[in-house]
């Protein structure tokens, strides 16, 4: 099953895979180091077979959706309601 996200959600790097691709017009292929286990990123665009296009600290890249899941943000104004 494909996980769904919308674009702009904040999601979590849940795993890595063996390799990653690069979010460009010429994809190249990178190694798995360039992500981070538990690393964050906003989704920029869905893509074909379940990828995403996810900007990460080191840049864009195609995440398969099984190594993602979506950050539950806090509310910016929970301290304000007191």
């Amino acid at each position: 099953m494909v996980k769904e996200f919308e674009i702009h959600q904040k999601v979590r790097i849940i795993g890595i895979p063996d390799y990653v691709k690069t979010a460009e017009p010429m994809p190249i292929l990178r190694p798995p180091n360039v992500i981070k286990l538990g690393e964050e990123g906003i989704i920029l665009d869905r893509r074909p077979g379940g990828y995403w296009g996810v900007r990460c600290e080191k840049g864009a890249f195609l995440i398969d959706s099984q190594y993602l899941e979506a950050v539950d943000s806090p509310s910016l104004n929970s301290s304000e309601e007191e």
